[in-house]
C-alpha cells in the first residue's frame, strides 16, 4: 500500500494492480511491532472519553479515494474502514502487536479453508445493516468485490483480481451482470471463494476495503467516492470535496454486531484544504474546538522542537513505528537512470540526513538500510545499503564518471506541492548539486500525485515513493514494488519500472514456499539482491508523529495503518 506522506506529500501509499499470484501458502502473521510513542497511550492510562461530542480532523488535502473498490492509501483505508464500511475481516483496534491481529468483522469467524487452501468459506453475522436499514447479504459482499474488476475502478488492491478463478477474464458487473462465478452465495449469509492458487493469507487480504459490501441499487460507479452507502457506524451528511466531509451516526449500525469499532464521537468533521503550518499552530495552541481535534497527517520538522520541549504539548504527541519504507525511486526505463551506475551515483550522492531533517527529523523515521523495514523481518535489520546518511560525494563522482557522465546531468523530481513535499525535494536538489546532478522540481497536488506518478509513459526521472506492507510479511511488499510483471499503463505502483527476470523468477519461488521461516529469510535475501540493482534509494523507515487536542482521548497510532490514529477507538471528552 502506498504511504500517505505526513503532510500529504506521499512517499507513496499502496495502490497497485496485481497481474500475477501474490501468495501461495503465505506466512503466518506473528510480528511484534515497535512500542508506542513519546508518552503512554490514553488507553494504557485509562483516559477515554465517553460516547458523544464532535471529533474534528484537520487535513491539508482531500481523500485520494473513499470508494472501497479504489481505496488503497493508508489514511484513507483506515478512515473509511473504521467509519463508513465494514469488511469481512479487520485488524484489531489496539496498539502494538495486538493491532497486527486480524479479526472477523462482517464475518462471524475467520475463513474456513478447504481443498488445499483453494476454497474459503465465510459466514456473515446476522443483524448487520446498511444505513437505510436493509440487511447486508452475501450478495452485497459479492457485488462489492465484483466492482474491483471494472476497468474504471482499478486503483485499489488487486489481490482478489489475481486470486479468484476466472478473474483474468471477468470485466466487472457493469459489463457482465451475470457476476463472477468463483464467488458463490449459496444463501444470504454464506459466501465462498474459489481460488486459482492456494493461499493462507485470505483473511488478511479480506481486511482490505475491497471486501466491503455495496448495494447494487446504490452504486454510482466512479461517483461512489462521494456517496458511500454506509455499513459502518457513521454515514455521510455532507461532502464538499477538498473542503469538508461531515459524518453523523448511522442509526442502523448495531454495536452488538461489531467488536472492533467503539464509534464514540457522535459526529466527525474532516476540515480539508488547511496548510500544514495552520494545522500545527492550532493543535499546539489547543484552544476552543481544536481541543477536540486531531491532525490528519504528521508534524513537520519546524514544529517538532515546540512539541517536544513543552511537556503539556508532548503529552499529546504520539509516534508509532510502522511497516512503511520511504524511497527515492528511479525511472529505470528512461535515461539517465537506465544506467545502473548513474542510479548508484545518485544513491551515494544524496544526503538522506538532509532529507530526514526536511521530512521531520529523527522523531519521524530511522535511516533505512534495506527496502523492507525490520518489522517485516522479525525485527532483524538488513544492512544491505551501506551509504552514510550524509552521502559519499567522492564515491558518487567516481560512479558518475564510470557511467560516462562525469559532468553530471539534469533530471526532474516529482513531489507534492505541500510544504514538506517541497522541503524534501529541495533537500535532494541541494545534496545532488554537490555531484553535478541538476534537479528540477515538479510539484503536483497531493490529490493527483498517484495518477501522475502511476503513468509510466509520462513519469519523471525521479519520484518520491514508498510502500507499507498490506500485511506484515514480505509477500505484501517485494512483489508489489519490484516485480516487473506488475507494471501497469495506469495506476502503476512499480514506479521504478524495474523488470528483472531473475527478481521475477525468485518472487514466484518464494511465494511457493510453505515454511514461513524459510520464506521470511528468502524475502530478506531478495531484498539485498534488489538493492544491488538500485531501482530506488531506501530513505527512512517510517514513524508517524501525530498531535491531538487535549480533549481527544483513546489515542494510539495503529501499527498496520502507518501509525495513524485509530478512529475505531478515539473519543472526545
Amino acid at each position: 500500500m502506498p504511504i500517505n506522506d505526513k503532510l500529504g506529500s506521499p512517499a507513496s501509499e499502496r495502490r497497485m494492480v496485481m497481474k500475477r499470484s501474490i501468495t501461495a501458502a503465505g506466512a503466518a502473521l506473528a510480528m511484534i511491532l515497535g512500542g508506542c510513542g513519546a508518552s503512554p497511550t490514553d488507553q494504557e492510562n485509562g483516559r477515554t472519553g465517553g460516547r458523544g461530542g464532535t471529533l474534528i480532523v484537520l487535513a491539508s488535502a482531500d481523500f485520494a479515494n473513499l470508494d472501497p473498490a479504489q481505496n488503497w492509501t493508508m489514511r484513507d483505508v483506515l478512515f473509511g474502514g473504521r467509519t463508513l464500511y465494514r469488511t469481512l475481516t479487520a485488524y484489531a483496534a489496539a496498539p502494538g502487536s495486538e493491532g497486527t491481529k486480524v479479526r472477523p468483522d462482517l464475518a462471524e469467524e475467520l475463513g474456513v479453508p478447504s481443498g488445499g487452501n483453494r476454497t474459503w468459506t465465510y459466514k456473515l453475522r446476522s443483524g448487520v445493516k446498511f444505513e437505510d436499514g436493509s440487511v447486508v447479504t452475501s450478495k452485497d459482499v459479492k457485488y462489492g468485490i465484483e466492482r474491483i474488476f471494472a476497468a474504471e475502478l482499478q486503483e485499489g488492491p488487486g489481490y482478489l483480481r489475481d486470486l479468484l478463478v476466472g478473474g483474468e477474464k471477468y470485466a466487472g458487473p457493469y459489463k457482465d451482470p451475470r457476476g463472477l462465478q468463483s464467488i458463490l452465495t449459496p444463501d444470504d449469509r454464506t459466501i465462498v471463494f474459489e481460488l486459482r492458487k492456494p493461499t493462507a493469507d485470505l483473511d488478511y487480504i479480506l481486511a482490505l476495503p475491497t471486501s466491503a459490501p455495496v448495494r447494487k441499487e446504490k452504486d454510482t460507479g466512479v461517483k461512489y467516492n462521494s456517496a458511500i452507502f454506509s455499513t459502518g457506524p457513521y454515514k455521510i451528511e455532507r461532502y464538499d470535496r477538498g473542503k469538508e466531509l461531515v459524518l453523523v451516526r448511522n442509526s442502523h449500525w448495531d454495536p452488538s454486531t461489531d467488536s472492533i469499532r467503539k464509534a464514540l464521537p457522535d459526529r466527525i468533521e474532516v476540515k480539508q484544504g488547511l496548510s500544514s503550518a495552520t494545522i500545527e499552530q492550532r493543535l499546539i495552541a489547543d484552544q476552543g474546538r481544536d481541543q477536540r481535534a486531531v491532525a490528519w497527517a504528521g508534524i513537520s520538522a519546524a514544529s517538532m522542537p515546540r512539541v517536544l520541549s513543552d511537556p503539556k504539548v508532548k503529552d499529546r504527541y504520539v509516534a508509532e513505528p510502522s511497516i512503511c519504507t520511504r524511497m527515492l525511486t528511479f525511472n529505470t526505463a528512461k535515461p539517465p537512470f537506465d544506467n545502473l551506475m548513474a542510479r548508484q551515483a545518485v544513491a551515494y550522492g544524496i544526503s538522506r540526513e538532509a532529507y530526514r531533517t526536511a521530512h521531520g527529523g529523527e522523531g519521524v523515521g530511522d535511516f533505512a538500510t534495506s527496502f523492507m523495514p525490520p518489522s517485516l523481518t522479525a525485527g532483524q535489520k538488513n544492512e544491505a545499503f551501506q551509504a552514510p546518511p550524509e552521502g559519499d560525494v567522492t564515491k558518487a563522482r567516481r560512479l558518475l564518471a564510470d557511467a560516462g557522465k562525469p559532468e553530471g546531468f539534469e533530471i526532474t523530481l516529482t513531489t507534492t506541492s505541500t510544504d514538506t513535499g517541497r522541503a524534501e525535494a529541495e533537500a535532494v536538489q541541494s545534496s545532488l548539486a554537490r555531484i553535478g546532478v541538476r534537479v528540477k522540481i515538479n510539484s503536483v497536488d497531493a490529490s493527483v500525485f498517484y495518477s501522475t506518478t502511476g503513468t509510466p509513459a509520462t513519469a519523471d526521472e525521479l519520484v518520491f515513493d514508498g510502500w507499507c506492507a498490506d500485511w506484515p510479511n514480505g509477500a505484501s511488499f517485494i512483489p508489489q514494488k519490484f516485480d516487473g510483471r506488475n507494471i501497469q499503463p495506469k495506476g502503476n505502483r512499480v514506479i521504478s519500472q524495474l523488470n528483472d527476470p531473475s527478481v521475477n523468477k525468485r518472487v514466484d519461488e518464494i511465494l511457493a514456499l510453505t515454511d514461513a521461516n524459510s520464506a521470511q529469510k528468502a524475502w530478506g535475501e531478495l531484498d539485498t539482491q534488489i538493492i544491488q540493482l538500485m531501482p530506488a534509494v531506501p530513505l527512512v523507515w517510517d514513524k508517524m508523529p501525530l498531535l491531538h487536542g487535549s480533549k481527544v482521548t483513546g489515542v494510539f497510532g495503529h501499527p498496520i495503518w502507518q501509525g495513524e490514529i485509530d478512529y475505531a477507538a478515539v473519543s472526545v471528552a
